[in-house]
């Protein structure tokens, strides 16, 4: 009969050699891979299984995960008579994505979202706050970055010291980027995260057709993003989905430059449906590639991959 102490070193062993297998099953090394914060992710995206979306995650290295919630279903001109409900992608709202946080609360994070002119939009909102959600958002609707409707959610998140991520979409959603300074000066306490298509496309200076959403040309410094991002303590970069690749794949040389130029506020979300978490079609896996590919150095790299969404959420 074995000792209890060498019982225990056998269990510890095998704990331990289990781990490491399901990370590699995963493809993560269990124990030293490097950690990454994921601030872009979504419950039942395009019909994603949860259990898909877990070894997803996994399967891209991923070690803490923020599931950011759709609004309740509504067929106002908010969500263009219901065709972008589920965030315009099929997701699930704040009661999906505060269950997989509580069954897996190491590994994943949840915020709080409500389309913004429901008549309790900060009610619902509130409520996952007050358990512990970690972002408003994402805001994708079909209003004025600037309504009454949307300053309610923003004096919410100043009262909870929590950020709001926002998905600009020229003439789709959050109508009139250019007039979002007004609000970064307004409500300076309140930390704003940018994400997709209008966001950025603007990084270039000479975008000036706002219709051309995915432009593949070279990049001129000093556009309305790159300036919100510099001139505004509270702007920050979601680097997520298609747009966030794109904007450093169109024009490298530039995007190694504008990685250290934002250092301190750009953060790495996939907001990817994919399934496998790995290959060509996994575009979250493409962006932590490219992060790592152009980042200046070391310290840029882990800024942008863990650093500075650590801090930013608290986690």
């Amino acid at each position: 009969m074995m000792s209890s102490a060498n019982n225990l070193s056998r269990r510890g062993f095998l704990a331990g050699t289990g781990a490491m297998l399901l990370g590699n099953a995963f493809g993560v090394k269990a124990s030293t891979a490097e950690p990454i914060i994921d601030i872009h992710q979504h419950v039942h995206y395009a019909a994603r299984p949860d259990d898909v979306l877990l070894a997803h995650q996994r399967a891209m290295g991923i070690t803490h995960t923020i599931l950011l919630p759709a609004g309740t279903p509504a067929f106002g001109t908010s969500t263009h008579q219901g065709k972008t409900n589920g965030l315009q992608a099929q997701c699930a709202g704040n009661d999906a994505c505060y269950s997989i946080a509580q069954k897996y609360p190491g590994e994943f994070t949840f915020g709080s979202n409500e389309v913004p002119d429901l008549s309790d939009a900060v009610q619902e909102i509130e409520k996952y706050l007050k358990l512990g959600g970690k972002v408003i958002g994402e805001l994708k609707f079909g209003m004025d970055c600037d309504s009454k409707e949307m300053q309610r959610i923003y004096q919410l998140a100043e009262a909870y010291d929590v950020p709001v991520l926002m998905h600009w979409q020229f003439q789709m959603f959050n109508y009139n980027f250019e007039r979002f300074p007004k609000m970064l000066e307004k409500y300076p306490k309140v930390n704003f995260i940018g994400h997709a298509q209008t966001w950025w496309a603007n990084i270039d200076k000479d975008h000036t057709d706002q219709s051309v959403l995915y432009p593949k040309t070279k990049v001129t410094p000093g556009g309305l993003t790159d300036r919100l991002l510099s001139d505004y303590p509270n702007m920050f970069g979601d680097m997520s989905a298609g747009s966030g690749l794109l904007s450093m794949t169109r024009d490298e040389e530039h995007a190694r430059e504008f990685l250290v130029r934002h250092q301190d506020k750009l953060l790495y979300g996939s907001d990817c449906d994919d399934h496998i978490g790995s290959g060509e079609k996994c575009q979250g896996t493409q962006t932590i590639a490219e992060i790592r590919k152009l980042a200046a150095s070391k310290a840029v790299e882990r800024k942008i991959l863990y650093d500075n969404a650590q801090k930013l959420f608290r986690i």
